[in-house]
Formats: structure tokens, sequence, C-alpha cells
């Protein structure tokens, strides 16, 4: 049996898989609420949903259970400032836990652009200032938010010191001790967004996702907002792979296989101000043989009138490399269990799902 976690504009649902297929396990947690980032913690089991009540603010909870109950938790927070622009949380977009030789430590990143780091399993957060304080970040801006945001947290499986973000607009950033110091990474990346002598300064760049694989974590795929790109050195410089990616380049999200590193799935789409498939047709693209070809795949996907738009962690793949699911913003949530050559529909009456989890 397999559990996937779908948080939702409107809550987090569970489904399981059986013999029959996937279905609904209960009814969902924090119904209604827009979910914002959630992690299943392999090292202790805990469940991690963060949730952006907009107006409201953000929330932090824990569950110990399976998600019977649910402890709040502190948010992170900004220092008290009464200056008129002082940072304050908008949104956590991104949780990650450190190494399993760190029990109880956690990333998360937020916007407006704070990495900030939990050594109490989320009881209390401190800002990492080493990071804040980088210079680089009078370059940053926001893509599809006003501020900056950190959404992707890469942290090595051999080493809990190195660590790699994603931010957008800020490139890639690295630290090989815990976030003491930080080095930019993402040279290579091309904005053509940017003035032409402007367009390879990886200071602002917007990677829309980064992922590695577990099998070598140096080899990290990027899901760029002007192409897909790859890194075989941890994040240092990457390799375009635009050209040979049909129907676009363009989207939100990317999965790597876990043992395989030169197998990554995309979920493409038109660029900019028209964010829906391709001539309505809805499909992911996989490479398998490090970004030289791609396959346009759509078995069990609408080839008709699709506009769904499939956000930055709604699309992922289990441990195994076989089994993949992806959500879009209308509300559909697919399977599949052969590495996307076809795929099933597994619900069609979603809220608007913004990331995905295999338990």
């Amino acid at each position: 049996m397999g559990r996937l976690w779908v948080g939702t504009r409107k809550g987090l649902f569970r489904f399981v898989a059986d013999g029959t297929g996937w279905r609904q396990d209960g009814p969902p947690a924090f119904l209604a609420a827009p979910v914002s980032q959630l992690l299943e913690d392999k090292r202790d089991g805990a469940i991690y949903v963060a949730l952006n009540h907009g107006h409201f603010g953000c929330k932090l909870h824990r569950s110990d259970d399976d998600g019977r109950s649910w402890a709040e938790l502190p948010c992170p927070a900004y220092p008290a400032s009464d200056a008129p622009d002082a940072p304050a949380l908008e949104m956590i977009w991104a949780l990650a836990p450190a190494g399993a030789d760190r029990p109880g430590e956690l990333w998360t990143g937020t916007l407006p652009g704070g990495l900030f780091h939990s050594a109490d399993r989320g009881e209390s957060w401190r800002l990492v200032e080493s990071l804040w304080d980088v210079p680089q970040r009078a370059k940053w801006f926001g893509g599809g938010y006003d501020h900056p945001g950190i959404h992707s947290i890469l942290v090595d499986p051999r080493d809990s010191d190195r660590i790699v973000l994603g931010v957008s607009c800020g490139g890639v950033w690295l630290t090989e001790d815990a976030g003491v110091t930080w080095k930019q990474g993402g040279h290579g990346l091309r904005a053509d967004f940017l003035p032409p002598d402007q367009a390879t300064d990886p200071t602002s760049q917007d990677p829309h996702l980064i992922a590695h694989s577990a099998a070598d974590p140096d080899r990290i795929w990027c899901q760029h907002h002007c192409g897909i790109f790859s890194s075989k050195d941890g994040g240092r410089t990457f390799a375009e792979h635009s050209a040979n990616a049909r129907p676009s380049a363009f989207g939100f999200a990317v999965a790597v296989h876990p043992a395989r590193p030169d197998h990554a799935w995309f979920a493409p789409g038109v660029k900019d101000e028209c964010r829906v498939p391709v001539d309505g047709r809805l499909v992911v693209t996989r490479t398998t043989d490090g970004g030289a070809t791609f396959d346009a795949l759509s078995a069990g996907l609408p080839q008709d009138n699709a506009y769904d738009l499939i956000y930055r962690h709604a699309l992922v793949v289990d441990d195994s490399g076989k089994r993949l699911a992806m959500g879009s913003t209308t509300g559909n949530l697919w399977t599949s269990a052969d590495g996307g050559d076809s795929w099933s529909l597994v619900s069609a009456n979603l809220p608007p799902i913004a990331q995905l989890a295999f338990a």
C-alpha cells in the first residue's frame, strides 16, 4: 500500500493505494485553509504543514501520530523593527529536514527570501543572518510574488553541512558549513527577462525549482523560468538543455529519479502571461539521457482544452523511481506506476493543488 499527501488551497488531503487504485483516506485536515508547504520527515515520521491564511497570517503545525492530531508550532519570525519596510513573514515556501545525523533539525525557506533553521523540531526558529546579509541580495527581486522567496532546499544526504538553495529571483546559493558562509552558484543559468548584458548574471536568476538525485546529490536539475538546466557539480555551474525540450522548456516543476541521475521529469506550459498547456494538451516531458533528448508523455492526460498548470511542488516521484504523482491548479490529481509512460486520474474534484508528497 502507498500513501500520498496532497496539499491544496482548501486543506490537506491523504490518499492511499490498494489493489483497486488510489482513494481518499478520511476527511481533509485544515479544511478550507491554504496549504503552502508540507513535509513528512522520514527520520521520525513527523508531519509538518504550513498554512497561509493571507490577511490572517501564516500557521505551522506538526503531527506525531500520522495526522490524527496536530500541534501548532511557532512560525519563523523576522526580527522586530519599527522601520516602515521591515521584513515580515509572508509565506513558508520550503521545508526540509537536515541529515539523518541531525535528528530534529529543520530548514525552512520563506517569502521574503529568508532562510530559517530549527534545532528542536520546529519548536523555535532562527533567521540565518549570514544569507540575509549577503551583498547580492540587493539584486534579488520577486517573480510571481512581490518579494523574492526561497522555494528549494537541498540537503546533501552525504554531508548535512552542504546545502543548496533555489531563490526566485535570486539564483542558486551554496553552503558547505551549514549556513555559516555562502557562495553564489548557478553560473550558466540564463534569464531572457534581463537586459542582454545581464542575462547570465547569477544573482538575478529565477530557478523555478531545483531537485537532485539521491544517488548523486551533485547532479541537480533546474526548471528555470527560461529553460531546463542541469548541474554536475552540486549547483556551481549549469548546462542548458532547452533546445530539445518539446513542446516547451517553460514550467515550474521538476522531479528527479532517485537512483538514475540522468532521468528527470518536467511539466511544460506556455510561457509568461499564458500559463496553460501548449495547444491545450497536457503532457509530462521526460529525459533519460541527461537532457540530450526528451519524450512527451501524454497517455491518460487530457489532450483537448486542458488548462491545468502544475505548480513547483506538485510533480513528485517516489523512492522506487517508478511511481509519480502530479496535481494541477484545476484540482486534477494523476498518478503513474510506470515512470510516466501512462497516467491515471485519481480525482478531478480537489481544490487547486500546491504540493504533493509520497509518504
